[in-house]
């Protein structure tokens, strides 16, 4: 979720908390407002990010090369759900050994965004 400023915090606070996520406030990433699921919901995470930003155009170029091509898609995907398995308990750890594939993905992203003169298009609706 892309936002024009992350002040007044209060202007997407209370909107997604009215729909039942929870402001995580000690999350480290400064760059990004995260919210999570309700208890018991099925995981949801949402990252908001000021638009125009770095964070936010780095983002869209992760979500935009993995939709074009396929077969990296399906390896993040599988990366992910073999760290889950193996981390169920350790969220720190799934999250920090996510970190060499997704660099990985982003150096691809970087060579297809020269090839095609990617810029980011506006983030889901």
């Amino acid at each position: 979720m892309s936002v024009a400023s992350f002040t007044p915090l209060a202007a997407f606070k209370i909107p997604l908390e009215s729909l039942g996520f929870s402001y995580r406030a000690e999350n480290p990433d400064k760059s990004k407002r995260y919210f999570r699921e309700a208890p018991r919901d099925k995981r949801v995470h949402i990252h908001v990010r000021q638009a125009g930003s770095w964070a936010e155009q780095l983002a869209l170029l992760f979500r935009d090369f993995l939709r074009c091509h396929p077969d990296y898609c399906h390896r993040y995907e599988q990366v992910k759900y073999e760290l889950a398995k193996k981390y169920k308990l350790n969220r720190q750890h799934y999250t920090k050994s996510k970190e060499s594939i997704i660099w990985e993905i982003l150096k691809q992203a970087n060579r297809w965004r020269q090839q095609t003169g990617w810029s980011p298009a506006n983030s889901d609706n």
